[in-house]
């Protein structure tokens, strides 16, 4: 499997570098810190976020601006440059309808564009996100301005060892591979100039407003022992998010790693979300009993209750009943949002008879 690089021009006349890989269900990753879609395709500590989600989704990844391939002498980008940036992004690769995923401080950026894009944005999942930066949550300023001047010192030096202390934050319990992976990547990513813009921007990033305001079915999960980013920021996200369901990974690990039960946990818990290639239609509602998935299958195909009765041999009234539950279980306030879900899912593909 190969990734295929291109480049687009966004709407202040940045060059935006942008990778798509896979088949499946279409699956946007938001911009975040660390990444450059060369070395991260083959990279130990990146590889299950790229090549890894590659296998059951078509996936569309891309690397902020001053970062990997994307133009780098540019001005430290705003938080409105992220947003519109994974707009002419998603826009040039023509994916219409997606699943938006948000890692660490990119839960924010994807937050205020499911919200302000909600005809775009079928499903919302976050991992290891935050909504408040480090100092909109109160954190240590001693700790802070350690960080930052580590990041000055250290990014751009042959001796890692500065660089390690973030390694160590982002996954203390990865493999040494993983964690010389990770080391090495660090300054191929950005310049210790733009490494340090970028950390320093993010502390103040604020996104709890716009969370209220997501509409589409939304998963949140967060290792219980990262160490990067608090759990409670996830119990947070889930709380603000309206219907958001939680999932706790246990481990210790900010990145998760392939060979950790975590990433098989956050893989079976997105399977269940948002089915990936292969999965039977409807299996992103696991919830639902075999009577009320047949409901919906015929929902989505357009049946109204009267039909859907006489298909099925029950009185209206079943219908009505498991209508109610079906609405109730996958979220959903009226027909038409169950016809979005469902067909979202796979749901409805058959014409009705």
């Amino acid at each position: 499997m190969n990734q295929q690089v291109r480049f687009c021009i966004s709407s202040d006349g940045v060059r935006l570098a942008y990778a798509t890989s896979g088949s499946g269900p279409p699956l946007v990753r938001a911009p975040h810190w660390f990444t450059h879609l060369e070395h991260d395709w083959n990279n130990p500590a990146m590889k299950p976020w790229s090549a890894g989600l590659s296998r059951g989704y078509s996936l569309l990844r891309f690397d902020q601006r001053g970062t990997g391939l994307s133009d780098r002498d540019v001005p430290v980008p705003t938080w409105k440059c992220h947003v519109e940036d994974l707009a002419s992004v998603v826009d040039a690769a023509r994916f219409d309808r997606f699943a938006l995923l948000g890692l660490s401080q990119g839960a924010a950026f994807a937050i205020d564009y499911a919200a302000t894009h909600p005809e775009r944005v079928s499903h919302l999942i976050i991992c290891g996100g935050f909504v408040r930066g480090r100092k909109a949550r109160g954190g240590s300023d001693e700790e802070t301005e350690t960080l930052q001047r580590l990041i000055e010192l250290g990014w751009g030096r042959d001796d890692p060892s500065f660089r390690q202390v973030f390694t160590t934050r982002f996954m203390p319990d990865a493999g040494l591979d993983a964690i010389h992976a990770f080391n090495d990547m660090m300054p191929l990513t950005a310049s210790a100039q733009m490494a340090g813009r970028l950390h320093r921007a993010n502390l103040h990033l604020d996104a709890r407003e716009q969370a209220s305001r997501v509409q589409c079915p939304t998963l949140v999960l967060h290792a219980r022992g990262d160490l990067s980013i608090p759990f409670e920021e996830g119990r947070l996200i889930a709380g603000l998010i309206p219907g958001a369901r939680f999932v706790t990974l246990e481990s210790r690990n900010h990145l998760l790693t392939e060979s950790e039960p975590a990433w098989r946990d956050f893989l079976a818990a997105m399977a269940g979300f948002y089915p990936p290639a292969g999965a039977a239609p409807g299996a992103g509602f696991p919830g639902l009993t075999p009577r009320e998935t047949e409901v919906l299958e015929l929902i989505a195909q357009g049946l109204d209750n009267a039909q859907i009765a006489a298909r099925l041999e029950l009185s209206e009234k079943t219908v009505r009943n498991n209508i109610t539950h079906i609405f109730d279980k996958i979220q959903v306030e009226n027909r038409s949002q169950a016809i979005v879900r469902a067909r979202d899912a796979g749901l409805g593909a058959k014409p009705a008879k």
